[in-house]
């Protein structure tokens, strides 16, 4: 299958520091990819430059078949890279539908916001150039009545603007029914879309991220530690959430420091140390021995007598 997204050879600098070096990845439509690495292996570094935060030293990154490069977060999600960090970006004080639509909102539309302006505009802009004309006549005669036909037709053109700006009513009850129809696509349950989001528990504020994603159109998905600080159960959702998301044919990148998650819903694993890739395993045909050899480099560290032989007889692989 041809991979949705390929990043071939990316490099990021930061001065003298290479955090990411010569890194090649590929993932395919409906696949689970578990990106893994200890603190510092470039794990961060490698999805924010797929996601757009931060632009490549070196490399390209091809997404559906094209070359691609992002400005900024906006691009990539413009492209349909959404990505979902361990903060959520959830405006706690909304309910589940404003979350979804944050920035984003439907809003009733009595007339089109571009009629709307010319009417208010035309209604307030008319009135005041009559107004500015006839009081700047009596001091400047006509050059003050053009002058203040001028003054009152912008002045009214930007309080028309402002008017037609509130007369676009938010939809509240559009945006709780497109909500519903977008958590019951991923068969997520929240009793209530009209409490606030810090009402909910952590697996619920995740359900909620991850369908905001779904619901504009997300054709890859990047989650970075989704299961951290949740309770045994509330993992299991969010877990489920991913393997439902991959049977919709949305990939997913999943970082974790947890191997139990990663083994749980992951194709393949991918592992980074010290910004190189340095193994790229299939989850079914390794262990989490393995995984963790090739993490932190098992061979250096059992000459110093830190990981016990019996890891190394477990299969560890050379790096």
């Amino acid at each position: 299958m041809e991979p949705i997204l390929r990043a071939v050879n990316l490099t990021k600098k930061f001065g003298g520091l290479v955090a990411v070096d010569n890194v090649s990845f590929d993932v395919s439509p409906g696949e689970v990819i578990g990106l893994v690495g200890d603190n510092g292996a470039g794990k961060s570094t490698f999805i924010k430059m797929i996601s757009g935060v931060y632009q490549p030293d070196g490399g390209e990154i091809f997404f559906n078949g094209k070359k691609v490069s992002f400005a900024d977060p906006r691009d990539a999600r413009d492209q349909g890279i959404e990505t979902i960090y361990q903060d959520l970006a959830l405006a706690e004080n909304l309910d589940v539908g404003a979350n979804i639509f944050l920035g984003r909102e439907l809003k009733k539309k009595f007339f089109s916001e571009f009629i709307s302006r010319i009417l208010f505009s035309a209604v307030l802009g008319l009135p005041l150039a009559v107004l500015f004309a006839w009081a700047a006549f009596h001091f400047f005669q006509w050059p003050g009545l053009l002058l203040g036909m001028l003054t009152g037709l912008g002045l009214g053109s930007v309080l028309g603007w402002l008017f037609a700006c509130v007369t676009q009513l938010v939809d509240r009850r559009k945006m709780a029914g497109e909500s519903a129809g977008a958590l019951k696509r991923l068969d997520i349950e929240i009793p209530s879309l009209t409490q606030q989001v810090r009402n909910l528990s952590g697996g619920q504020r995740q359900s909620v991220a991850i369908a905001r994603s779904i619901y504009w159109n997300a054709r890859m998905m990047i989650m970075d530690e989704p299961t951290a600080a949740l309770g045994v159960s509330e993992q299991r959702k969010v877990l489920t959430l991913v393997r439902t998301l991959a049977s919709q044919g949305v990939p997913v990148i999943i970082i974790s420091h947890n191997m139990q998650d990663v083994f749980a819903v992951a194709d393949r694993i991918v592992i980074l140390r010290r910004g190189k890739k340095v193994g790229e395993q299939i989850a079914a045909k390794t262990t989490p021995d393995k995984i963790v050899s090739l993490m932190v480099g098992a061979e250096t560290v059992h000459k110093m007598g830190v990981i016990p032989r019996a890891l190394e007889n477990n299969g560890s692989a050379k790096v």
